[in-house]
């Protein structure tokens, strides 16, 4: 008998426990929340997302609750909007409402708030602000951060020209040149491609932006209560503010507040022109992590993509060859590619789109949070609430795109040819919290691509018709399969 009142007992708290959370969960958002699948006390629904796919999850569950849901990732509350109406009308239409971050755990431990993507209120908009502008091509000293891409495609494609036709894995050649130019723009300087701080500074890079991304998915091992110095992310963040902290020191004793030569110095700077005001953002604690978010929106992610790309002109040379075409015809081989030449290469742009396109990169968006209680069609969503816009269900949205699972960059183009724009296109997610490295990573994917191809044509070392351009399946960013290919001089 004991043991059977022993699971008596523990039914009943299961029982128990089950009536209070879901008694829990309509009192919390006033019995208005958006539908979703019934969640378990401290788990949520973990169990029931397949967390290998959590986008192909997230489909399954639209297509039973609709556009706009709920989940638990574990005890966090997440309402997920599916398809383009939803994302417009939140991120768009009510943006002020859905400009918040949504919770991180790492982030919110270790960045406690600070810098440009991980803020919050008006130290975000100042910071976000500050930073647009200093991107601007007429932002900072002498270079133009087109002409710091075009100085670093320029090393690159001499780096591949030295592979001499043989296969080799692009994923280093790429991440070098994209965190370079970050380099140039932070720094004020590029580095060597074998320079030891410069690879030491790339390896903590993705470590730490791995960690930090996938933390808002691995709610379970980085828990709100676990702490930080207990995880590999703790010391990489440590390592970072280290390496910037000798650069910002090396700025102060060189600066020349009349010629900023890079973002450190624009924001010392401002840093100097605030000093009488109290109630500043523009500290040493905010420079250090603008620093390190830049590194985090504008490193991995553009070279992702330009991998991607590569990948795919593989396997489609006819596509190559008609980008070859075009550049000739209107660059030629004699000057590098800049950004008034977009304009003129339709197809080259519609390449490109269809490249972010079919990707789908960050498949679920980086999270947003509701700044306050918000009436949202015809439920309410209690503030500080977590937001998915899923950009999965824009980009591969079968009405605006027929055949969105076929790479076909007549997706944007019109029956003459010309560039067709697409309101569907939000690879950098859309509205107040739209990716501050987006005029970037548009000039680098761009400009370096272009120049690839205007000085090699691509060969793949098996038969294009062998290559798989699925992108492997991620809660985070998706990443092409592994490959290699030749580069042949034209």
């Amino acid at each position: 008998m004991e043991p059977l009142g022993a699971t008596t007992v523990f039914l009943v708290i299961c029982v128990s426990c089950l009536l209070f959370f879901s008694a829990w969960r309509k009192m919390s958002g006033s019995g208005k929340l958006p539908p979703g699948p019934v969640a378990f006390p401290i788990i949520g629904n973990t169990l029931q997302l397949n967390t290998r796919n959590l986008p192909q999850s997230i489909h399954e569950l639209s297509a039973k609750y609709g556009p706009v849901f709920t989940i638990y990732l574990g005890s966090l509350r997440v309402v997920v909007l599916y398809g383009q109406e939803a994302v417009k009308e939140a991120l768009i239409d009510q943006g002020d409402e859905f400009s918040g971050r949504g919770k991180l755990a790492l982030a919110d431990k270790l960045a406690k708030g600070t810098g440009i993507i991980f803020s919050n209120g008006e130290r975000w908009k100042q910071l976000r602000r500050f930073a647009l502008t200093t991107l601007r091509n007429f932002g900072m000293g002498k270079k133009s951060v087109e002409e710091r891409i075009q100085e670093e495609a320029h090393f690159l494609v001499e780096r591949l020209r030295n592979t001499h036709e043989r296969p080799f894995d692009p994923t280093i050649p790429l991440t070098h040149a994209v965190s370079n130019i970050i380099c140039s723009i932070v720094f004020g300087d590029r580095f060597d491609y074998d320079d030891q701080k410069f690879l030491t500074l790339i390896k903590l890079t993705e470590d730490n932006n791995e960690l930090l991304l996938y933390s808002q998915w691995d709610t379970c091992m980085w828990s709100h209560s676990s702490p930080a110095k207990q995880t590999p992310f703790h010391f990489h963040y440590t390592e970072l503010r280290i390496f910037v902290l000798e650069r910002v020191k090396m700025h102060k004793e060189s600066l020349d507040l009349s010629c900023p030569r890079d973002f450190i110095d624009a924001f010392l700077i401002k840093m100097e022109q605030e000093q009488q005001n109290g109630q500043s953002e523009f500290n040493t604690e905010n420079l250090l992590r603008s620093t390190l978010d830049l590194f985090l929106a504008g490193t991995g992610t553009s070279s992702t993509t330009l991998r991607h790309g590569l990948l795919i002109l593989l396997k489609y040379p006819d596509i190559e060859e008609k980008v070859h075409e075009e550049i000739d015809r209107v660059i030629g081989r004699s000057r590098s590619p800049c950004m008034a030449d977009r304009s003129q290469m339709p197809y080259t742009d519609a390449v490109i789109h269809e490249i972010q396109r079919f990707v789908n990169l960050v498949p679920m968006g980086v999270p947003h949070a509701v700044t306050r209680d918000t009436h949202f069609r015809q439920y309410v969503i209690p503030k500080g609430t977590t937001i998915f816009p899923a950009l999965q269900s824009v980009l591969g949205d079968s009405r605006e795109f027929p055949k969105p699972e076929q790479f076909n960059p007549g997706h944007f183009l019109d029956e003459n040819g010309a560039f067709k724009k697409s309101d569907f296109f939000i690879p950098f997610s859309a509205g107040k919290r739209i990716c501050v490295g987006e005029g970037l990573a548009r000039m680098e994917i761009f400009l370096i691509l272009t120049m690839i191809l205007q000085n090699f044509t691509l060969k793949s070392p098996i038969d294009p018709k062998d290559i798989d351009i699925t992108p492997l399946p991620s809660v985070v960013v998706s990443s092409p399969k592994p490959f290699q290919l030749c580069v042949l001089p034209r």
